[in-house]
């Protein structure tokens, strides 16, 4: 029995502007059907990493190959099998919704009902509504139909519920469920850490260039990170918390010690994804940032070595 080989194959990818390096040995996997949510701040070579898996950027060094082919060499079928969303919108103001949804739709051997797309991402009212009429929402709704448009096999979603409220991101993520449910691949990345969690089967996380962690959603930062924690105050008003992997057994004792009491302001918190995410990338700051201190000091004694010399 032969194993689906995986829709997206990243080894040791390499990135650099100058000296500058964007991404720094980067590697990971997409299996066919899979969301896989790729987070990380701002500068940290997320959008350069998803630039060069789609074909738009070329890479400094390591292995890529999406949906079976080098993107350095994907033609027009192949990028018939793909959908973007990127975060720029880049569509024509003078042309109403469904004129637009309709041209792009004739650019695909097999696309999705312009009606059909409409109604998935709650354009109907504005369907008729040229496009520079429309708010900022709005247009970025536009932007999720055309990357939906052709039916694509493997879909990158670049932040694409910014400007949302939170009825409208609710809506976008049951489309996203049908559409994995249908057997589409997707690449996502978002700020919001809840959007990564309700959608993602596994995350990545990178930072400085390179991944600092990777998993399912709910594994990913180890065990360790994601150990309960009891808050509660004491008699004196002072806070108190413990991190334990035995919540019930603590606020049991608690409310023995109280004869039967409720501790004030009492709380058991797990941590979320969101809580998992900022104690890696923390980490990873801070980590670097002893690094940095370690070779200044060593410039330092080298250069007081020269002085002396």
């Amino acid at each position: 029995m032969t194993s689906t080989p995986p829709i997206v194959q990243v080894r040791d990818l390499q990135k650099s502007y100058g000296s500058v390096e964007a991404v720094r040995g980067v590697s990971f996997s997409i299996a066919a059907g899979e969301t896989f949510a790729l987070l990380g701040p701002n500068g940290a070579g997320k959008s350069t990493t998803i630039e060069i898996l789609e074909g738009y950027r070329d890479r400094t060094g390591g292995e890529v190959t999406v949906l079976g082919v080098d993107p350095r060499r994907g033609g027009l079928d192949w990028k018939a099998r793909l959908g973007i969303v990127l975060q720029a919108s880049g569509e024509s103001g003078n042309v109403t919704v469904t004129e637009q949804l309709r041209h792009f739709a004739g650019f695909y051997p097999n696309p999705r009902d312009v009606d059909e797309v409409i109604d998935a991402t709650g354009l109907r009212e504005k369907a008729k509504t040229r496009i520079s009429k429309l708010s900022g929402g709005q247009r970025r709704r536009v932007d999720v139909a055309l990357g939906i448009i052709g039916r694509p096999e493997l879909l990158f979603l670049d932040e694409p519920t910014t400007g949302f409220d939170p009825e409208a991101r609710h809506q976008f993520w049951d489309l996203i469920r049908s559409l994995k449910t249908e057997g589409t691949t997707i690449l996502l990345t978002t700020h919001y850490l809840d959007e990564a969690a309700q959608l993602g089967d596994r995350a990545g996380i990178i930072a400085d260039g390179r991944l600092i962690d990777i998993g399912s959603i709910h594994e990913i930062g180890g065990a360790d990170a994601r150990i309960p924690l009891v808050r509660w105050r004491d008699g004196n008003g002072m806070v108190r918390e413990e991190r334990t992997s035995h919540p019930a057994r603590v606020v049991a004792e608690l409310v023995a010690r109280l004869n039967g009491a409720e501790p004030e302001d009492l709380e058991v918190i797990r941590p979320s994804l969101e809580d998992v995410y900022l104690s890696l990338v923390r980490g990873n700051e801070a980590a670097a940032a002893r690094t940095e201190t370690a070779a200044s000091a060593g410039r330092g004694v080298l250069t007081e070595q020269v002085v002396r010399a």
